[in-house]
């Protein structure tokens, strides 16, 4: 008998460009240029009910076609809904106003997909910087798309024993607010931050946060603070790979294990070192994999 448990799946872990990433000739993307096996998408997630066949998407990336595509796919696996797949996604939340996270919506409109008051869910300061910019409040102003309400830490209840919670994150917030969130099945419940300025600046302990989660996906952009020379990276914070497993260390085994980061950048040596892959699972800890799914 299927399991009639939601589940949640990996359908990206790069960072906002993408892996390999525009313009980018160093050798951190020259095998992905030439091998399409090597390339990731920006970050996103899935959610699917395999009961009704109901399936929602958390963050809606330039790589949407693709990952759309990829989550129906994978649900054909799991869901018991003797249906077709649905042309467009039941519901999409959103993180924040960086590209990555957002532009997808572009797919929606009339020049694509031309849905029909898709619900989007954002936070007050997302929604109205897609109500006051074009072309976002065009997709808006024609019901292409059809805007939720987000408040921090009020539950949006997919089924009864289904539910996303948004959680704020200090983040850049020229356009937007940036939350992420904790996505709460049945039987397990998965964490979702892929942007944060620094887990100091974070109002919960992550130490603490991750003993209420079965899995946790973690913003990895940076492994270290040497990829990007010339650059000022307190324009771009994030917290580094290597300081996070060093805040987390003293974990136990079980705890450790539950994290996996995503968010990569190009630079990244987790997406095309197979030594600092095989380092950072030696201390207890995990990479994204596009395509996992997760029983919640």
């Amino acid at each position: 008998m299927m399991a009639q448990e939601p589940h949640l799946f990996v359908l990206g872990i790069a960072q906002d460009g993408g892996y390999p990433q525009t313009s980018c000739r160093g050798a951190c993307c020259a095998d992905a240029w030439h091998d399409p096996t090597l390339r990731r998408h920006a970050c996103c997630m899935g959610i699917l009910d395999p009961v009704t066949g109901a399936r929602w998407l958390i963050d809606v990336t330039p790589d949407i076609k693709v990952q759309w595509h990829m989550l129906n796919r994978l649900a054909e696996a799991h869901t018991t809904a003797d249906t077709l797949a649905p042309a467009s996604p039941t519901g999409i939340f959103l993180t924040h106003a960086h590209i990555g996270h957002y532009t997808g919506l572009m797919h929606f409109g009339r020049e694509a997909a031309s849905t029909v008051d898709l619900p989007v869910y954002a936070m007050p300061r997302m929604r109205a910087f897609l109500e006051r910019n074009a072309p976002w409040c065009h997709l808006i102003a024609e019901r292409h798309v059809m805007l939720l309400d987000l408040h921090d830490g009020e539950r949006v209840v997919l089924r009864p024993d289904l539910t996303v919670t948004p959680i704020l994150v200090p983040h850049r917030e020229e356009f937007s607010e940036t939350v992420g969130f904790t996505i709460r099945g049945p039987e397990r419940a998965a964490l979702y931050i892929p942007d944060i300025d620094a887990w100091e600046l974070w109002s919960h302990a992550l130490t603490d946060v991750i003993r209420t989660v079965d899995i946790a996906f973690l913003d990895g952009t940076f492994y270290d603070g040497k990829e990007l020379p010339g650059r000022d990276l307190t324009t771009i914070p994030h917290p580094c790979v290597s300081d996070t497993m060093e805040q987390l260390a003293s974990l136990p085994a079980e705890q450790r294990q539950k994290v996996h980061f995503i968010h990569l950048n190009h630079t990244n040596p987790l997406l095309w070192s197979n030594e600092t892959q095989r380092a950072l699972r030696a201390r207890g800890f995990e990479i994204g994999q596009e395509g996992a799914g997760f029983r919640l």
